[in-house]
């Protein structure tokens, strides 16, 4: 004999859908917060990068000019 039909209620959908993707949740928070940490952290490196680059050539092109009081 097999066992009389039950409806699936949607409660019962909402229940299955909520444990499949709970784990799914967990891991794309904890893969935010990284990608968040990677991007800050090349940003901060190509500024400073930039920033002595930058310096080196200003010091290389740049005139000295000397002021002498009499």
């Amino acid at each position: 004999m097999t066992p009389p039909e039950q409806k699936i209620t949607r409660d019962q959908i909402e229940t299955k859908i909520r444990d499949m993707t709970g784990g799914v949740t967990d891991e794309v928070e904890g893969v935010k917060s990284q990608a968040l940490t990677v991007g800050l952290a090349i940003a901060v490196a190509t500024v400073a990068i930039v920033y002595l680059i930058g310096r080196r050539r200003g010091r290389r092109n740049s005139a000295i000019v000397e002021i002498r009081r009499i």
